[in-house]
Protein backbone atom coordinates (compact mmCIF):
# COMPACT_ATOMS: atom_id res chain seq x y z
CA UNK A 1 0.00 0.00 0.00
CA UNK A 2 2.98 2.32 -0.55
CA UNK A 3 1.07 4.17 -3.26
CA UNK A 4 -1.72 4.89 -0.76
CA UNK A 5 0.73 6.20 1.82
CA UNK A 6 2.32 8.39 -0.82
CA UNK A 7 -1.09 9.74 -1.79
CA UNK A 8 -1.97 10.48 1.84
CA UNK A 9 1.37 12.20 2.43
CA UNK A 10 0.80 14.29 -0.70
CA UNK A 11 -2.65 15.32 0.50
CA UNK A 12 -1.28 16.24 3.94
CA UNK A 13 1.52 18.25 2.32
CA UNK A 14 -1.03 20.20 0.30
CA UNK A 15 -3.12 20.81 3.42
CA UNK A 16 -0.09 22.05 5.34
CA UNK A 17 0.91 24.33 2.47
CA UNK A 18 -2.67 25.56 2.28
CA UNK A 19 -2.67 26.49 5.95
CA UNK A 20 0.69 28.20 5.58
CA UNK A 21 -0.66 30.29 2.72
CA UNK A 22 -3.90 30.95 4.62
CA UNK A 23 -1.97 32.09 7.67
CA UNK A 24 0.57 34.10 5.70
CA UNK A 25 0.92 37.81 6.42
CA UNK A 26 0.79 40.23 3.46
CA UNK A 27 4.07 42.13 3.25
CA UNK A 28 2.59 45.62 3.49
CA UNK A 29 0.54 45.24 6.67
CA UNK A 30 1.53 45.72 10.31
CA UNK A 31 2.87 42.43 11.68
CA UNK A 32 4.21 41.25 8.32
CA UNK A 33 7.85 40.25 7.79
CA UNK A 34 8.45 43.77 6.51
CA UNK A 35 6.87 45.27 9.60
CA UNK A 36 8.79 42.88 11.85
CA UNK A 37 11.99 44.38 10.47
CA UNK A 38 10.71 47.76 11.62
CA UNK A 39 9.96 46.30 15.05
CA UNK A 40 13.54 44.98 15.22
CA UNK A 41 14.90 48.39 14.25
CA UNK A 42 12.73 50.09 16.85
CA UNK A 43 13.81 47.53 19.45
CA UNK A 44 17.44 48.42 18.72
CA UNK A 45 16.65 52.13 18.90
CA UNK A 46 14.97 51.59 22.27
CA UNK A 47 18.00 49.62 23.48
CA UNK A 48 20.23 52.56 22.50
CA UNK A 49 17.93 54.93 24.37
CA UNK A 50 18.12 52.68 27.44
CA UNK A 51 21.93 52.84 27.30
CA UNK A 52 21.79 56.64 27.15
CA UNK A 53 18.98 57.06 29.70
CA UNK A 54 18.74 53.87 31.80
CA UNK A 55 16.49 55.54 34.34
CA UNK A 56 13.91 56.70 31.76
CA UNK A 57 10.72 54.68 31.40
CA UNK A 58 10.36 55.60 27.72
CA UNK A 59 13.05 53.26 26.43
CA UNK A 60 11.93 50.28 28.52
CA UNK A 61 8.30 50.83 27.52
CA UNK A 62 9.07 51.07 23.81
CA UNK A 63 11.39 48.07 23.80
CA UNK A 64 8.89 46.01 25.78
CA UNK A 65 6.21 46.75 23.18
CA UNK A 66 8.47 45.86 20.26
CA UNK A 67 9.55 42.64 21.94
CA UNK A 68 5.95 41.62 22.56
CA UNK A 69 5.00 42.40 18.94
CA UNK A 70 7.88 40.15 17.88
CA UNK A 71 6.59 37.34 20.10
CA UNK A 72 9.40 37.71 22.64
CA UNK A 73 7.18 37.57 25.72
CA UNK A 74 10.04 36.97 28.17
CA UNK A 75 11.81 40.05 26.88
CA UNK A 76 8.64 42.12 27.05
CA UNK A 77 7.99 40.94 30.60
CA UNK A 78 11.53 41.86 31.69
CA UNK A 79 11.23 45.37 30.22
CA UNK A 80 7.77 45.98 31.63
CA UNK A 81 8.86 44.77 35.07
CA UNK A 82 11.88 47.08 34.85
CA UNK A 83 9.45 49.97 34.42
CA UNK A 84 7.75 49.02 37.68
CA UNK A 85 11.13 48.69 39.39
CA UNK A 86 12.10 52.19 38.25
CA UNK A 87 8.74 53.72 39.15
CA UNK A 88 6.43 51.56 41.30
CA UNK A 89 3.53 53.95 40.64
CA UNK A 90 3.17 52.64 37.08
CA UNK A 91 2.32 49.11 38.24
CA UNK A 92 -1.36 49.82 38.85
CA UNK A 93 -1.89 50.98 35.25
CA UNK A 94 0.43 48.49 33.54
CA UNK A 95 -2.07 46.23 31.74
CA UNK A 96 0.57 45.44 29.09
CA UNK A 97 2.52 43.55 31.74
CA UNK A 98 -0.59 41.45 32.31
CA UNK A 99 -0.69 40.60 28.59
CA UNK A 100 2.94 39.45 28.72
CA UNK A 101 2.22 37.31 31.78
CA UNK A 102 -0.80 35.76 30.04
CA UNK A 103 1.11 34.63 26.96
CA UNK A 104 3.88 33.29 29.18
CA UNK A 105 1.17 31.22 30.92
CA UNK A 106 1.87 32.96 34.23
CA UNK A 107 -1.86 33.18 34.75
CA UNK A 108 -1.96 34.00 38.46
CA UNK A 109 0.37 36.96 37.93
CA UNK A 110 -1.72 38.04 34.94
CA UNK A 111 -4.95 37.87 36.95
CA UNK A 112 -3.42 39.98 39.71
CA UNK A 113 -2.17 42.57 37.21
CA UNK A 114 -5.61 42.97 35.66
CA UNK A 115 -7.21 43.07 39.11
CA UNK A 116 -5.06 45.97 40.30
CA UNK A 117 -5.66 47.80 37.01
CA UNK A 118 -9.33 47.90 38.04
CA UNK A 119 -8.28 50.33 40.79
CA UNK A 120 -6.90 52.60 38.06
CA UNK A 121 -9.78 52.27 35.58
CA UNK A 122 -13.12 50.91 36.81
CA UNK A 123 -14.84 51.38 33.43
CA UNK A 124 -12.70 49.30 31.05
CA UNK A 125 -14.42 45.93 30.69
CA UNK A 126 -11.70 44.77 28.29
CA UNK A 127 -9.43 44.59 31.33
CA UNK A 128 -12.07 42.53 33.14
CA UNK A 129 -12.18 40.12 30.20
CA UNK A 130 -8.43 39.56 30.43
CA UNK A 131 -8.76 38.90 34.15
CA UNK A 132 -11.51 36.37 33.40
CA UNK A 133 -9.31 34.65 30.81
CA UNK A 134 -6.37 34.53 33.20
CA UNK A 135 -8.48 33.06 36.01
CA UNK A 136 -10.10 30.62 33.62
CA UNK A 137 -6.70 29.33 32.56
CA UNK A 138 -5.45 29.06 36.13
CA UNK A 139 -8.54 27.91 38.06
CA UNK A 140 -11.38 27.10 35.65
CA UNK A 141 -14.72 28.54 34.58
CA UNK A 142 -16.39 28.63 37.99
CA UNK A 143 -13.63 30.69 39.58
CA UNK A 144 -13.40 32.98 36.54
CA UNK A 145 -17.12 33.78 36.55
CA UNK A 146 -17.24 34.16 40.31
CA UNK A 147 -14.27 36.54 40.11
CA UNK A 148 -15.69 38.79 37.39
CA UNK A 149 -14.98 42.42 38.26
CA UNK A 150 -17.95 44.70 38.88
CA UNK A 151 -18.63 47.63 36.57
CA UNK A 152 -21.20 50.35 37.23
CA UNK A 153 -20.51 52.86 34.46
CA UNK A 154 -21.14 52.28 30.76
CA UNK A 155 -18.35 51.29 28.39
CA UNK A 156 -17.59 51.52 24.66
CA UNK A 157 -19.23 48.98 22.37
CA UNK A 158 -19.14 46.04 22.13
CA UNK A 159 -17.71 45.56 25.65
CA UNK A 160 -20.96 45.60 27.65
CA UNK A 161 -22.21 42.78 25.39
CA UNK A 162 -18.90 40.93 25.53
CA UNK A 163 -18.91 41.09 29.31
CA UNK A 164 -22.40 39.57 29.36
CA UNK A 165 -21.11 36.76 27.16
CA UNK A 166 -18.15 36.02 29.44
CA UNK A 167 -20.56 36.05 32.40
CA UNK A 168 -22.61 33.36 30.65
CA UNK A 169 -25.63 35.58 30.15
CA UNK A 170 -25.38 36.07 26.37
CA UNK A 171 -24.94 33.66 23.50
CA UNK A 172 -21.83 34.37 21.38
CA UNK A 173 -23.64 34.10 18.05
CA UNK A 174 -26.43 36.40 19.28
CA UNK A 175 -23.77 38.93 20.24
CA UNK A 176 -22.19 38.81 16.78
CA UNK A 177 -25.61 39.13 15.14
CA UNK A 178 -26.38 42.17 17.27
CA UNK A 179 -23.13 43.87 16.26
CA UNK A 180 -23.62 42.99 12.59
CA UNK A 181 -27.10 44.55 12.64
CA UNK A 182 -25.95 47.71 14.44
CA UNK A 183 -26.24 51.11 12.75
CA UNK A 184 -22.83 52.50 13.65
CA UNK A 185 -21.07 54.60 10.99
CA UNK A 186 -19.14 52.24 8.67
CA UNK A 187 -15.66 53.19 9.89
CA UNK A 188 -16.64 52.89 13.56
CA UNK A 189 -18.47 49.62 12.92
CA UNK A 190 -15.25 48.05 11.62
CA UNK A 191 -13.61 48.96 14.91
CA UNK A 192 -16.47 47.43 16.91
CA UNK A 193 -16.38 44.28 14.77
CA UNK A 194 -12.64 43.92 15.34
CA UNK A 195 -13.12 43.77 19.10
CA UNK A 196 -16.17 41.50 18.77
CA UNK A 197 -14.40 39.00 16.51
CA UNK A 198 -11.28 38.99 18.69
CA UNK A 199 -12.97 38.25 22.00
CA UNK A 200 -15.80 36.05 20.76
CA UNK A 201 -13.10 34.07 18.94
CA UNK A 202 -11.03 33.66 22.09
CA UNK A 203 -14.16 32.76 24.05
CA UNK A 204 -15.08 30.10 21.49
CA UNK A 205 -11.58 28.68 21.66
CA UNK A 206 -11.19 28.81 25.42
CA UNK A 207 -14.63 28.27 26.96
CA UNK A 208 -16.75 26.58 24.30
CA UNK A 209 -13.89 24.51 22.80
CA UNK A 210 -15.07 25.27 19.25
CA UNK A 211 -11.69 25.56 17.59
CA UNK A 212 -12.93 25.80 14.00
CA UNK A 213 -15.35 28.66 14.74
CA UNK A 214 -12.71 30.37 16.87
CA UNK A 215 -10.21 30.16 14.03
CA UNK A 216 -12.64 31.81 11.60
CA UNK A 217 -13.35 34.66 14.02
CA UNK A 218 -9.69 35.26 14.89
CA UNK A 219 -8.93 35.34 11.17
CA UNK A 220 -11.60 38.03 10.76
CA UNK A 221 -10.04 40.05 13.59
CA UNK A 222 -6.60 39.66 11.99
CA UNK A 223 -7.92 40.75 8.58
CA UNK A 224 -10.03 43.62 9.95
CA UNK A 225 -9.37 46.83 8.03
CA UNK A 226 -9.41 48.99 11.17
CA UNK A 227 -6.81 46.76 12.81
CA UNK A 228 -4.57 46.50 9.76
CA UNK A 229 -4.51 50.24 9.07
CA UNK A 230 -3.96 51.31 12.69
CA UNK A 231 -1.72 48.47 13.88
CA UNK A 232 -2.84 49.11 17.46
CA UNK A 233 -1.45 47.18 20.42
CA UNK A 234 -4.56 45.00 20.58
CA UNK A 235 -4.46 44.30 16.87
CA UNK A 236 -0.91 43.08 17.37
CA UNK A 237 -2.23 40.81 20.14
CA UNK A 238 -4.96 39.56 17.79
CA UNK A 239 -2.32 38.88 15.12
CA UNK A 240 -0.13 36.98 17.57
CA UNK A 241 -3.05 34.93 18.89
CA UNK A 242 -4.21 34.08 15.37
CA UNK A 243 -0.71 33.09 14.28
CA UNK A 244 -0.41 30.82 17.32
CA UNK A 245 -3.62 29.08 16.26
CA UNK A 246 -2.26 28.72 12.72
CA UNK A 247 0.96 27.15 13.95
CA UNK A 248 -1.00 24.67 16.10
CA UNK A 249 -3.08 23.64 13.09
CA UNK A 250 -0.06 23.24 10.85
CA UNK A 251 1.77 21.25 13.53
CA UNK A 252 -1.22 18.95 14.04
CA UNK A 253 -1.36 18.27 10.29
CA UNK A 254 2.39 17.64 10.06
CA UNK A 255 2.15 15.20 12.95
CA UNK A 256 -0.83 13.26 11.56
CA UNK A 257 0.06 9.57 11.90
CA UNK A 258 -0.52 7.03 9.14
CA UNK A 259 -2.13 3.74 10.10
CA UNK A 260 -0.63 0.58 8.66
CA UNK A 261 -3.04 -1.82 6.96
Amino acid sequence: MNWLHSLIYSILAVLVLGFQILCGEPTTTPGSSFQNKLFIERERAASNLIKQEPGSLRGWSSRGDMRLFLGNFEGAKADYEKMVELDPKVEVSHWRLGIAYFYLEEFEKAARQFEIYHNYDAVDRENGIWRFMSQYRSDGLGTARKGLLNYEKDDRPPYPLLYEMFAGRMDPESLLSSVEKSNYPPRYKKRVLFHAHLYVGIYMEMVEKKADRAFILLKKAFENEYGRTTGTYMWQVARIHYMQMCKKRIKSLEGTPLREK
